[in-house]
């Protein structure tokens, strides 16, 4: 393996890690507000005693995220050097304001969570628990806009006096279309976690006989909270669908299979296994029109094939050389204006003559095979993108299914009659999470190349180290992390196992604030 996939290999296993501990945390901050509320509408101590609860499960899930979450953002300077050189203008702009989300805000109003039970008013701390879930979500946003910006860089333009691309307009930035997908989509995803979450330990309480109130009370929240979500996450997903095609054609072609253009309205392959070989997918199953209906909003547009999009990058190849050799013009001469009229008329596409640094240096005179091997580099890893997907979305339409029935059976006060429900409520813990990780999985694998859609491959992103350094960081992150899970997994099995502590329905202390 080589600098680019051994740091490739650190940074995915270190993210997907951390990405164990994020959704759960969005989920349960918005789930603890929910309960909190009903204490202090209600005054009835047993929601207090279950935000608590769980309440102390979410500290340790938020515990672990923080130290996960670290790492992450220094690699940018370990691993990604170039990366951050080139772009660092725009993303760490980003990553500083999230800095200050998770690590300032978030992380004091979580203390007050923890710590002030007794020392302010009910109503005064509702209002903290509402601003932290607030606060878990900001920190999330920023995130997602950074990580969107990487899918659909809008709002920054290359300079021609750095050699780097520097921000233009912090509104195009934070109101790009891709990230408020994106932040929606995620966030959604996050809230069905949780809810399945509380949902499954409630089960395990339930066929366990323990705390029969508490589980129902609890299962109420999470299935009604658990319905919404899910049905959230499946239209704003269609909404994802429909940025793909805006912005990154050749993600949704790989997604599908897809190597011939397909007529408007174009079918959607529910089932099948796809040729690499001979280009095509056998027994397929398809719907027609549906993804012609997602990816375009029209019966009438096509959505274009992987082959169809190779020819098309040859092009955008071609078009970025003129920019490329006008570069290079301008290096030696900054008044030579045609260069920088040629320039400025082809910069867009100056990132594709950048694949072809994967076969040669001068890249000014590469040949049109070599041109022809780059344009091919953009077509992802089908197999791998084309069962995530539709792993993901099945388990999208489990939770729907799961979450209905469970809001059916607490709207009939029949939660703890049926022990197959709660069994299959119960194995269904880890499902949320598996069906995130893929998510993840063909948002970032799905967009390779590119580390910078369209302006910088993820080759030339990577630090020039030796790769034992990274060796030896990548075990050294294998060895922590490990530990951090077997410790998470032990304080939450403890906790669990404790269960809640229930008190007597006695007046409220007012607080001294």
């Amino acid at each position: 393996m080589d600098i680019v996939e051994l740091s490739r290999l650190q940074f995915g296993f270190t993210a997907l890690y951390h990405f164990l501990f994020v959704p759960l945390t969005l989920g349960l901050s918005v789930i603890l507000a929910i309960m909190e509320s009903v204490f202090v509408m209600t005054k009835k101590t047993v929601w207090r005693d279950m935000t608590k609860f769980w309440g102390i499960l979410f500290g340790i899930n938020f515990a672990m995220g923080v130290a996960t979450g670290v790492p992450l953002e220094f690699q940018f300077g370990m691993n990604w050097s170039y990366y951050s050189h080139y772009v660092g203008d725009v993303f760490g702009s980003l990553l500083a304001i999230e800095g200050l989300m998770a690590f300032f805000l978030e992380a004091t109003l979580v203390g007050v969570f923890f710590f002030a039970w007794d020392r302010i008013s009910p109503l005064k701390h509702l209002i903290c628990t509402w601003l932290l879930a607030i606060a878990t979500n900001l920190s999330a946003l920023w995130i997602l806009i950074a990580n969107a910006w990487m899918q659909n860089p809008v709002g920054a333009h290359f300079n021609l006096e750095t050699m780097r691309m520097e921000m233009t307009s912090f509104y195009e930035v934070f109101f790009n279309p891709v990230a408020q997908s994106k932040f929606v989509h995620t966030v959604s995803a996050g809230y069905v976690t949780g809810a399945m979450f509380v949902l499954s330990i409630s089960a395990y309480y339930l066929l366990r006989g323990r705390h029969i109130d508490f589980a129902k009370r609890s299962m109420t929240v999470a299935a009604s909270f658990g319905l919404a979500s899910a049905l959230s996450v499946v239209v704003l997903g269609d909404e994802s669908g429909y940025m793909l095609t805006e912005h990154q054609q050749m993600k949704i072609a790989a997604i599908e299979a897809m190597w011939e253009t397909e007529p408007a309205p174009a079918g959607l392959t529910l089932f099948g296994f796809p040729d690499l070989s001979e280009h095509k997918t056998y027994a397929e199953v398809r719907v027609p029109w549906v993804l012609g209906l997602i990816a375009t909003r029209s019966f009438n547009t096509k959505v274009s094939g992987i082959k169809e999009l190779v020819e098309k990058t040859k092009t955008h190849i071609q078009d970025g050389l003129k920019a490329y050799e006008a570069l290079q013009a301008l290096k030696l001469d900054k008044t030579n204006t045609q260069a920088r009229h040629t320039f400025e008329e082809y910069s867009q596409y100056l990132g594709y003559s950048l694949l072809l640094k994967k076969y040669r240096n001068d890249i000014q005179n590469a040949s049109e095979e070599e041109i022809s091997k780059a344009a091919n580099f953009t077509v992802p890893n089908i197999v791998p993108l084309f069962w995530s997907f539709r792993i993901m979305v099945a388990l999208g339409f489990f939770f729907i299914g799961l979450f209905a029935v469970a809001f059916y059976r607490s709207a009939k006060r029949r939660l703890d009659t049926s022990k197959v429900f709660l069994r299959i409520a119960f194995f269904s813990l880890p499902l949320p999470w598996i069906a995130a990780e893929l998510g993840w999985f063909v948002a970032e694998h799905g967009r390779q190349p590119w580390s910078i859609e369209g302006i910088l491959p993820t080759f030339l992103s990577a630090s020039k180290v030796q790769a034992t350094s990274v060796w030896i960081s990548l075990g050294g992150f294998i060895l922590f992390y490990t530990i951090l899970l077997a410790i998470d997994l032990f304080l939450m099995r403890k906790y669990i196992k404790i269960g809640p502590k229930l008190t007597q329905n006695i007046p409220i202390k007012k607080g001294v604030l």
